[in-house]
């Protein structure tokens, strides 16, 4: 009992430390205690991140299918978005770890700035097609009419503001590479806070804000979002985390860029071609009418809240890969992985049993339409059968990527989505009249492959070798 005590006293002061903020090395001492200490931040942040749609799909939820599929089909176009930012990041946070393990705090605040400027680039594009071609985008989408009509001022807000997701993503990075998940994470909780207060007055009106309906959940979305970018660019400019950028660093430095955009490509091409998958698999299903979509739509959303905890977990794997090979510690590296991938699948196998008891009770949270819950209770019990398998597939494609090594994660995601995935959904789903259940297994059996390739590419160790 005593024994017991102590175990969970330490614990708990490992959990306050962690979400404090207070400043540790990850290259030396217990690696399960440096895993506990960046994970911790890292899950709340990514709950965090998932919050933003959940609270969006709860209030937008009463305003009908045709709200709720619109909102779905705009998240599977911003996914591409996701794919750069996220892309991007994963540069960001391989050369940021590996100079902040190697003790150049300098090198790591001029590629924090280099990072900005590329991203506010990129979202200046994306922005002129959301504001634009809003309906265009949801038609191509398989948005029926009056979908289109109804919804398409929500894509073009989201889109037209994604340099607030962006930044947001971007600026996140910088901080995990250098290790101080909590300042990443107590942003996402301000933004969150933001949004959840904002959502109900901008969806249903409240005093002088008229009612936007579903177009005011992008509104409320987007303002939480800026809000928090400007809260990073103040701990960043203030020197309130580890790296701090003075007026010296705001210039631009093509040789920094060059190597971001080296090892961002992979990045971004890894997720593109993930985002992509997703995006083709919404328009399949889009393809069986309205309701089936808002229940896949909600199941998907619910099953990244609980995706993006794990991502937390494998997000603290890719720093600690980056930050141990610039400490020339490659095999502390390895046990990291190894352990987080561990630690992961625990997490994930207790989530897939939770998903498949409470399915229906969890959809009719955020529906009382029979059809939306009986689809979105399909797609949840399916996907979550390979919850395990993406629990190793994620630490071990983020380890690669902390490494520096993003090709590698890129041909493991085009064989498995675009060769394997596609055809298969598109095959069984239309062609051999699987329906439903065809788009949804081809799901579970891509990350499952994922799984089991990426074990054994990490295993030959290549991944070492990499100079970022």
């Amino acid at each position: 009992m005593t024994q017991n005590k102590l175990t969970i006293t330490r614990l708990f002061s490992f959990f306050k430390s962690a979400v404090s903020g207070k400043e540790q090395v990850f290259t030396s001492g217990s690696i399960r205690k440096a895993v506990f200490m960046l994970s911790v931040p890292m899950v709340l942040e990514m709950m965090m991140e998932s919050i933003f749609f959940l609270v969006d799909a709860y209030f937008v939820s009463s305003l009908g299918a045709n709200a709720i599929a619109t909102v779905g089909l705009t998240e599977s176009v911003l996914t591409l978005v996701y794919a750069v930012a996220i892309g991007l990041s994963m540069g960001v946070t391989a050369i940021v770890a590996r100079r902040v393990g190697e003790q150049d705090l300098d090198g790591a605040s001029q590629t924090a700035v280099q990072s900005i400027f590329l991203g506010v680039v990129i979202a200046m594009i994306i922005s002129f097609i959301g504001i634009f071609f809003p309906k265009e985008i949801l038609a191509l989408m398989g948005g029926e009419p009056d979908l289109v009509e109804e919804g398409y001022r929500y894509t073009q807000i989201l889109l037209g503001g994604n340099v607030t997701i962006m930044l947001l993503f971007l600026i996140n990075a910088v901080f995990r590479g250098a290790g101080d998940a909590s300042v990443a994470m107590r942003v996402l909780i301000f933004s969150n806070v933001l949004n959840i207060i904002l959502d109900p007055i901008f969806i249903f009106g409240w005093g002088p804000v008229p009612a936007f309906g579903v177009q005011g959940a992008a509104i409320a979305t987007t303002i939480g979002r800026g809000s928090a970018v400007v809260f990073q660019l103040l701990i960043l400019f203030y020197g309130w985390s580890k790296i701090k950028v003075t007026l010296k660093d705001m210039v631009f430095r093509a040789q920094i860029m060059l190597r971001l955009i080296k090892v961002s490509l992979g990045g971004i091409g890894q997720f593109i071609i993930g985002t992509s998958s997703w995006v083709f698999l919404m328009r399949i299903m889009a393809e069986f009418g309205s309701e089936v979509l808002a229940g896949y739509t909600i199941a998907i959303r619910v099953l990244m809240f609980t995706l993006m905890p794990s991502w937390g977990m494998s997000n603290a794997a890719a720093t600690l890969v980056g930050q141990n090979l610039g400490a020339k510690k490659p095999e502390r590296a390895e046990q990291s992985v190894w352990k987080t991938g561990k630690y992961n699948a625990w997490f994930m196998l207790f989530v897939s049993a939770f998903y498949l008891l409470f399915a229906e009770e969890i959809l009719k949270i955020f529906s009382e339409d029979s059809e939306v819950i009986s689809y979105g209770a399909l797609s949840l019990r399916i996907i979550a059968a390979g919850y395990v398998f993406y629990a190793y597939g994620m630490v071990i494609t983020q380890s690669f990527n902390g490494a520096g090594d993003t090709k590698t994660p890129t041909i493991i995601n085009f064989f498995c989505f675009w060769i394997f995935q596609l055809p298969f959904a598109y095959l069984a789903a239309l062609i051999f009249d699987w329906g439903v259940h065809g788009v949804l297994w081809a799901i579970t059996f891509a990350e499952v492959l994922i799984a089991v390739i990426g074990i054994v590419w990490f295993r030959k160790g290549k991944w070492k070798e990499v100079k970022v």
